[in-house]
């Protein structure tokens, strides 16, 4: 086990060090205390190695995260888990606005609540929220999986593609060309395995499944006050 205390090292130097591990590392094991809000902790970690950050997080923590496993142990700002392309990161309290952007692939966990634009522009990751999502959550996601056991807020979904959303608890709203699907063989699958994957006990039936229209692909005159 590596310690690192972020009261003590430089935060630019813990991210060197987990830049610069080589492809068959043997430091594979690190916890890293004392984090009080920094940002950008463990961003750009490319080797399958497990981080424990033990604290609360700023802005962008584990960002394009490749392979790694993350656990924080407290809350995560802005954008946590950004671009997130494999691997696996956890939180174990709340995210703010705009968890997992733009990820491409890997899972993003949060045990806690997540705030607006959770999973805004997702192309491939899946999403596991233990509490609720905010207004605005997978705006324009393209590709993925979603599922919030709790609540959503308004515009979940707008102008939504290919991602999948499963909400067990009440919408405040739905965006623009997202609507509620029948909930398929395939999509019970997919919800299971994440449920799994995210070690949460829920029954699928619970939920209900969102998906796109499809009328927002090409623009039409029609369709113009929707965009």
């Amino acid at each position: 086990m590596i310690e690192v205390d972020l009261a003590t090292a430089p935060l630019r130097e813990l991210n060197a060090r987990l830049h610069a591990l080589p492809e068959n590392t043997n430091e594979t094991r690190w916890s890293i205390s004392n984090p009080r809000g920094r940002h950008a902790v463990a961003v750009g970690v490319k080797r399958p190695v497990s981080i424990t950050i033990d604290g609360h997080v700023g802005y962008y923590c584990a960002g394009f995260n490749t392979e790694a496993e993350i656990t924080i142990n407290g809350n995560a700002g802005v954008g946590v888990a950004e671009n997130i392309m494999s691997g696996t990161v956890r939180v174990k309290g709340d995210a703010s606005a705009s968890a997992g952007a733009t990820g491409r692939g890997g899972l993003l966990v949060i045990e806690g609540n997540a705030a607006s634009r959770c999973g805004i522009s997702m192309k491939g990751v899946d999403i596991v929220v233990k509490g609720s999502v905010g207004s605005m959550s997978a705006f324009m996601a393209q590709e993925g999986n979603l599922v919030v056991l709790g609540d959503a807020g308004e515009a979940l979904g707008d102008s939504l593609y290919e991602a999948r959303l499963f909400v067990r608890g009440k919408v405040a709203s739905l965006g623009a060309d997202c609507v509620e699907k029948p909930m398929g063989e395939e999509e019970t699958r997919i919800l299971q395995g994440l449920l799994d994957k995210a070690g949460f006990d829920a029954g699928v039936s619970e939920f209900k499944f969102y998906g796109s229209a499809r009328k927002l692909y090409h623009f039409h005159v029609d369709n113009a006050d929707a965009y």
